[in-house]
């Protein structure tokens, strides 16, 4: 029951150790699972073979010590083992980083059912249902494993106390054979172990190479994430990041609180500028909270809906949001699926890993979004997209934008035509009559210096996808996103990677 249990409290524990590095994509979790599959399948054929040359509880006991032992060695080869496959791609490197930390781990655990059933297979007539009764024990373990990890330990606990705990766990479970049965204390200073190994992980600070300090102030596990806040240090420049699997979610300067990047402006000028008369709007997806508290500042009472609770009290408390309307902690297609109210802006700035998740942009979803629109209402999206390589979803996303509204405008943050890669990309979407983005209506709003220079250039800049561009229309059916995405995916990665000093994303 305990070692079934631990897999799977490995197994989930997984995305949140590579999850800074690979995001928490389909890919992700297909790469955890495809390890956890293959080594045990590998632990159940090898403890079969051995239990049968060595059918002594000894070596079981050994097993499940030695498992313990690659369990409390995670949390200390994770930060090598990231930087050397993190280069390797998304897909490549999430799995081969699976497969290095806890394969061998898994493997061993692995080789405890088969080796019980040789055990007891000398005692019992009754096989089939020995059989029955191990799996159904070590099933139970798994399910409690699963619930106990993903309810309690990753909400509560740091990632590297829960390793240390169940490697410290296994340790002791097999401690306590070769104590009690075998009357051999040989294993107690492997307990020692845990004291040596555990690595607290506590704030973060460094220069780097430009004279810059870097400190993380704020780093926790939540059911829905890593969350990271930090902080940098220049002179008399303090910027302070947001970010969550990796991924900046948000940044402003400390002294004003006003945003340090472009797509926050984007968020706020274009519906703002379209549709200036709007008197309540809906942020889905708060981040660092900067954009609802500029609508607040024009007088738009804006309600916010967040599925994460720990990042309201994060934007409270690091980033000075407050807002006058209500804050909702739901999934976002769960509240717009149950709220009548409506809205003259609905700022839609959610990202899961590396890209918005493909139910809140499915047709069905964005029908949903159009209901709780007034009758003037403007959608403004923040995506992460490639107008012009790899740009099917991209493009996919419009078109199914334009199957729900009568106007659809794409007003890329970046220059599309020097730009291969990708970047933040702004979508309004509305069905009052079309209004073409005016920059003076906007003219004398503040723009942080940092941010200024990109939203001269861009803002307003309509984008139109040649005629052509292939494309589909995203449904609750058919929704591939994670599929299509994959090179904007590592593309992304490897922009945090050389943005991001790694000893704050590990």
């Amino acid at each position: 029951m305990i070692c079934g249990g631990l897999v799977m409290v490995i197994e989930i524990l997984g995305s949140r150790v590579i999850g800074p590095f690979f995001g928490a994509s389909l890919f992700v979790w297909t790469s955890l699972i495809t390890v956890t599959l293959v080594a045990l399948a590998a632990g159940y054929a090898a403890g079969g073979v051995l239990s049968d040359r060595k059918p002594s509880p000894a070596y079981l006991y050994g097993i499940i010590l030695l498992s313990g032992v690659l369990t409390l060695l995670v949390p200390v080869l994770k930060g090598a083992v990231l930087k050397a496959t993190v280069s390797w791609g998304l897909r490549t490197g999430a799995f081969a980083s699976s497969l290095a930390l806890f394969g061998p781990a898994l493997f061993l655990l692995g080789c405890v059912s088969p080796y019980l059933v040789r055990i007891a297979a000398r005692e019992m007539r009754n096989i089939g249902r020995t059989v029955g009764v191990f799996y159904a024990i070590s099933t139970v373990g798994s399910f409690a494993g699963t619930v106990v990890t993903g309810f309690v330990l990753i909400a509560y606990f740091g990632v590297n106390a829960i390793f240390t705990v169940i490697g410290t766990l296994l340790i002791a479970l097999a401690a306590g054979y070769f104590l009690f049965f075998r009357r051999n204390g040989f294993v107690l200073p492997v307990l020692l172990l845990p004291f040596f190994l555990y690595l607290p992980v506590g704030p973060v600070s460094k220069v780097l190479a430009n004279g810059t300090r870097v400190t993380k102030v704020f780093s926790r596990d939540t059911h829905y994430g890593n969350l990271k806040v930090v902080d940098y240090a220049l002179g008399e420049k303090r910027h302070r990041e947001l970010m969550i699997d990796g991924l900046i979610q948000g940044g402003m300067d400390v002294n004003d609180r006003q945003s340090i990047y472009e797509y926050a402006y984007y968020l706020e000028f274009l519906p703002y500028g379209i549709n200036p008369a709007g008197k309540n709007c809906l942020v889905i997806g708060l981040g660092a909270g900067l954009v609802p508290v500029w609508y607040e500042a024009r007088g738009v009472r804006t309600d916010i809906v967040d599925i994460d609770p720990d990042v309201v009290t994060i934007a409270k408390d690091y980033f000075g949001f407050q807002v006058s309307g209500d804050v909702i902690i739901a999934d976002a297609r769960y509240y717009l699926n149950t709220s009548s109210k409506q809205y003259d802006y609905i700022i839609l700035d959610v990202f899961n890993g590396d890209t918005t998740p493909g139910h809140i942009l499915s047709l069905e979803a964005l029908e949903l979004v159009k209901a709780r629109l007034s009758e003037k209402g403007i959608l403004g999206i923040n995506l992460i997209g490639s107008l012009k390589h790899e740009n099917f979803m991209t493009a996919s996303i419009i078109r199914t934008l334009e199957r729900v509204f009568r106007n659809v405008d794409i007003y890329p943050n970046y220059a599309v035509e020097t730009s291969e890669g990708g970047g933040n990309i702004t979508v309004l979407a509305y069905d009052a009559a079309f209004k073409p983005f005016d920059r003076r209506s906007v003219d004398g709003l503040y723009v942080h210096p940092q941010a200024r220079n990109g939203v001269d250039r861009f803002l307003g800049r309509p984008y139109r996808l040649p005629a052509g561009t292939p494309a589909m229309i995203l449904t609750d059916d058919h929704n591939p996103i994670d599929f299509y995405d994959v090179w904007l995916k590592e593309w992304v990665r490897r922009m945090i990677l050389e943005g991001v000093d790694m000893d704050v994303l590990i």
